[in-house]
């Protein structure tokens, strides 16, 4: 196979569909993902377009760069506009279509904490513009690769299976692209009334099994599962736990009847953004092993949140959404025993009503030993893994999961659970891992009050009796690569094996020849990201917009 130094025969050209992207919109780890993918894959050859809805903090940006305005044809009897532009290195096409995206706060709920009523709606407009211009409806842009994130762009396979051929053909391409869906989390499946189908612009044979029908209903994910040529998920582990009737989600059967175009492809993090010496939200910035500036930053932290400075303190955090599969519902329950022996616990994250609910009644059972800010941060989400001594992370299943990863750079040692990308991502300080210097955190099976106590016990265990060991595997995770040097050769391969281009191994000039793959029934015709500056929410505000050739 080729090594990373490989480069393509020519440029790979890849749309990416998603429904957020730092530092425009962010509501988890897919805004993170989309934002670090582009600048990571360009290294070798492969040129990223991603195409974004048009919330107000996306216009906001827009507006403030050189621009050009494309015309699309009506999407499910709306007008709609695409701005194209180049934001920090990132090349966007932003779908506006007002009545759809032009909405404050999250893209996903209105403001009774629900689900906006036309999201079906919202997200197929999305799909079936990646659609068109994956038929070549932009001039001279003709991708090779629609990568869709998520339900919110899972419909964009269907449209170009129902659409057929012919389109691209007509518009001087040899055939339509090649379609990757990535499933970031399977749980969010982008489920919706048989009768939309009309709505969606798909034929009434899309309502089958076959199709995009799913339980009587009609599913996004489940459309761009079954139609497209390959699917990605997000750490190997997770590929595997997904085939089971425990994790599939009901969508087990399907996938493992496509398990020969299934694979798992770890996330990376923008380790420019991600950087504790020169993290611009850090008090006190810090390399590896500086014990003096990280244990000022603790002490900061503490007070920060109204606990007392101890630096002999335990100091726990959690930086999550408030979920139940973020195991964060756990915490009442145990947080007596967590609190043992000196040990204080910091909670950042927004999610359910009654998670919030249970955590302030801790917080006023706790005060000087249990802390939480319940909203969304990035800035206390960077100086959280600063300061504390460990970061813990519940999770019932988790794809991948980003934030061991960040915790790993900066030198906070994960407790994590033993499912998906944590398994895939951490070494467990185990004695035979200790003694032999290879440890990374914390794994604990299964996903229970005991067993999540346990690990914490063990944690707190080396902390206090083994500072030697501990400081080893705070090393250790600063050393480990969680970048996407390695993660984004996998993806161009496979890239480059859908889409037919050579890749030509640049140390003996040999030609590796990938024979491209062929999917329900379709046949397949033959610089590193600078650094960024942690997000402040831009404006949200509607400019008024100039159309610019």
């Amino acid at each position: 196979m080729a090594s990373a130094a490989s480069m393509l025969a020519r440029p790979i050209h890849v749309l990416s569909v998603a429904s957020e992207m730092f530092p425009f919109v962010k509501t988890g780890g897919l805004g993170d993902v989309v934002a670090s993918f582009p600048g990571a894959l360009l290294n070798y050859g492969v040129e990223v377009r991603t195409l974004l809805p048009g919330y107000p903090s996306v216009i906001a940006a827009v507006s403030q760069v050189n621009r050009a305005a494309i015309r699309l044809p009506d999407i499910l009897g709306y007008d709609a506009l695409v701005w194209a532009c180049v934001i920090e290195e990132n090349t966007l096409l932003v779908l506006d279509i007002p009545e759809l995206y032009d909405r404050s706060g999250n893209p996903y709920l209105g403001p009774d904490g629900g689900d906006w009523a036309d999201n079906g709606v919202r997200f197929a407009a999305l799909a079936r513009a990646a659609a068109f211009i994956g038929q070549g409806l932009i001039k001279n842009y003709h991708p090779d690769i629609i990568q869709t994130h998520d339900w919110q762009a899972g419909l964009t396979a269907a449209y170009l299976h129902y659409d057929g051929e012919k389109s691209c053909i007509e518009n001087g391409m040899p055939h339509c692209p090649r379609v990757v869906q990535t499933i970031h989390n399977l749980a969010f499946q982008g489920s919706f009334p048989a009768e939309d189908l009309e709505q969606f612009g798909l034929p009434p044979e899309a309502l089958s099994v076959d199709g995009c029908e799913f339980y009587g209903r009609i599913s996004f994910l489940k459309a761009g599962l079954f139609f497209c040529d390959w699917i990605t998920t997000v750490s190997p582990t997770y590929a595997l736990e997904i085939q089971s009737a425990e994790w599939g989600m009901g969508f087990d059967g399907l996938l493992r009847s496509r398990v020969d175009r299934l694979s798992g492809i770890l996330n990376g993090i923008d380790t420019s953004v991600w950087n504790p010496a020169r993290d611009p939200v850090v008090r006190f910035p810090y390399m590896v092993g500086d014990v003096i500036a990280r244990l000022s930053n603790k002490l900061n932290f503490q007070s920060e949140f109204g606990l007392p400075q101890d630096r002999n303190s335990f100091l726990v955090g959690i930086v999550s959404r408030l979920t139940r599969q973020k195991g964060i519902d756990l915490l009442p329950e145990i947080m007596e025993s967590l609190l043992r022996s000196d040990t204080q616990v910091i909670v950042v994250g927004e999610g359910e009503n009654a998670i919030h609910r249970a955590l302030s009644s801790l917080q006023r059972k706790y005060p000087r030993r249990f802390a939480c800010h319940l909203g969304y941060s990035e800035e206390l989400g960077h100086r959280m893994q600063a300061s504390v001594d460990a970061l813990l992370v519940p999770s019932r299943f988790e794809p991948c999961g980003l934030t061991q990863l960040c915790a790993l750079r900066y030198g906070a040692v994960p407790i994590v659970s033993r499912v998906g990308g944590l398994a895939d991502t951490i070494v467990d300080a185990n004695e035979a891992a200790v003694s032999h210097g290879v440890a990374t955190g914390f794994l604990f099976s299964p996903d229970d009050p005991v067993s999540l106590v346990s690990a914490t016990e063990r944690a707190r265990n080396l902390f206090r009796n083994d500072r030697e060991s501990w400081l080893r595997l705070q090393r250790n995770g600063a050393f480990t690569d969680v970048s996407w040097r390695g993660k984004a050769v996998q993806y161009v391969r496979l890239f480059a094996k859908l889409s037919g281009v050579e890749i030509v191994d640049q140390e003996d000039r040999k030609v590796i020849r990938l024979t491209p793959a062929t999917s329900g029934g379709r046949k397949i015709v033959k610089q590193a990201s600078p650094k960024r500056q942690i997000a402040r929410k831009p404006g949200v505000t509607r400019p008024g917009l100039m159309m610019k050739s």
